[in-house]
This record gives structure tokens, sequence and C-alpha cells, in this order.
């Protein structure tokens, strides 16, 4: 009896911790995702938004662009980085936890001496990397044609939107990550995540900010506007009312602006609510 209780001691001695088990997992999934088809998806669409982006500017070189090197900067990273961002963690992150439900390879990986916490970690660090890549990727775009245009002289405000992006890209990931624990389909935790990152927060903001007059600070893409706001110099107030007349009516439509620090805390909150809101889910859930 004592040699067995030894030898389960001695075993559980030799499994490596919740942190290496993490890190392990987070390898082997950075490896699967740069295998697929999916990560080399995101590599062309980083391109072909990059090569039409240098096409219409070499050949039509529009103000809008070219006139400073702050409305380049805000018009090329800051309008196109967010699609990317909620492209790659639709792409790496929408069917992460799910598709083990789904595929039933959550059976096999469970029956291991693993922790689902591990599993879940290992897999969000592996997600977030494989995004990372993508996102800078479409940086290192960005910095080559600012760097044509405008000489090396590179503005602080780009270093600060790329810290906000790799922020977005941590909530979004969480988000989805969360999704993808809600759904044992992953064609469900993808078509939704992506309709509601897409189309219904936007239109959401839209309509509370401008028509109800109430400041969409609950939404996560409302904060993350500070990654194209940090380009206006001086920085955009926090709200604007314009009248906009149809006919004989006047409407007055308001305009919210997050503050930096008021963006920072909502998609921190994003990230640190839904991560563990999808971390308790995909604990719970069985295997079946």
């Amino acid at each position: 009896m004592t040699e067995n209780v030894s030898a389960v001691v001695e075993m559980e001695r030799k499994l490596p911790g919740s942190p290496a088990q993490s890190l392990k997992i987070a390898k082997y999934e950075m490896l699967n995702y740069m295998r697929s088809r999916r990560f080399l998806v995101l590599l062309v669409v980083d391109a072909v938004i990059g090569a039409i982006l240098t096409g219409i500017v070499a050949y039509y070189r529009p103000q809008a662009f070219l006139g400073s090197m702050l409305g380049f900067y805000a018009l090329w990273w800051g309008n196109v980085a967010s699609f990317v961002v909620i492209l790659s963690c639709i792409f790496f992150g929408g069917d992460a936890i799910s598709g083990e439900f789904q595929n039933r390879t959550g059976y096999f990986i469970m029956a291991n001496p693993i922790r689902r916490s591990s599993v879940y970690v290992g897999k969000f660090i592996g997600a977030f990397i494989s995004s990372l890549i993508i996102l800078v990727f479409f940086f290192v775009i960005t910095i080559a044609n600012g760097i044509y245009y405008f000489g090396a002289s590179i503005p602080a405000q780009l270093a600060e939107s790329l810290l906000f992006s790799v922020i977005y890209l941590l909530s979004v990931l969480g988000f989805t990550f969360f999704f993808s624990s809600l759904f044992r389909s992953s064609v469900t935790s993808v078509i939704l995540t992506t309709i509601l990152f897409l189309f219904v927060f936007t239109t959401v903001q839209t309509f509370v900010s401008s028509f109800v007059g109430v400041e969409p600070w609950f939404l996560i893409t409302y904060g993350a506007g500070i990654i194209t706001n940090i380009f206006t110099v001086p920085y955009p107030s926090h709200m604007t009312k314009t009248v906009e007349r149809f006919g004989r009516h006047a409407t007055v439509l308001t305009t919210y602006i997050p503050t930096v620090a008021e963006g920072l805390v909502i998609m921190a909150a994003y990230f640190i609510i839904s991560s563990l809101l999808g971390l308790y889910l995909f604990e719970r859930s069985e295997f079946r």
C-alpha cells in the first residue's frame, strides 16, 4: 500500500505544473494555426488590404492621406487595425473551445492528467500570439508606406495606437472565447461573434449615441475608438452635439468620444469579465 502511494506521489511530481501545461498547449496550438489555411488566408487578407491601400494612395495621392503624417496613420492604421483584430480573433478564437465539443477532441484531452484551466489558458495564449502576428504584419506594411511618404520620423501616437490595438485584441479574444465556450457548435459561435462585432455593436453604438443621446460606454467597440482618436491633436471632445435638418424638421445628433482612460477601462473590463466567464463555462461543461 505504501509503495502504491509513493508511486502516485512520484508520478504527480513528474507531471508539469499548470503554467508549464498551458505553455505546452499554447505551443502546439500555434503550430496547428500556422500550418492551417486560416493563418495563410489572414496573411493574404493583410497583404491584399495593404496592396489596395498602397495602390490607391500611390496613384490618386489623396490629400486625406498625404496631407499630414497623423492623418495618414489615422486612415491607414486607425481605420483598419480594428477590422484586422476582429477578423483574427474570429479565425483563431471562434471555434477554439466549441471545436473541442463538436469534434469530441476535448474528451481525449481531458482523459490526460491536465487541468481544464491549463487547456483554456494555453489555447488563449496560442490564439493571441497567432492573432498578434497577423496584426504586426499589417503594422509593418503600414510603417513601410509611412516611411516612404513621410520619412523615418514616426509619431508617438502610432505606438500608442498599436498598444491600444493589442489591448483590444485581448478583449475581443476574451469575448470570442466566452462565446466559444457558450456553444457546442463551432459554426454557431463563429457566426454569432462575427455578426456581433461587424454589425450589431456598431449599429447599436450609432443608434444609442446619436438618436437616444446616451453614451454607449457598455460597448467594446465604443472603447476601441481610442485606436483612431489618438491621432487627433488635440484629442476630441468627449461629447459634441450637431443639428441636422430634414426639410422643416431639425434633429439634434449627439456624438460621444471615449477618453483614453475610459477606452482602456472598457476594453480591460471586457477582457477580464468575458475571460473569467468563458473559463467558468468551460470548466463546468461535460464532454459527451
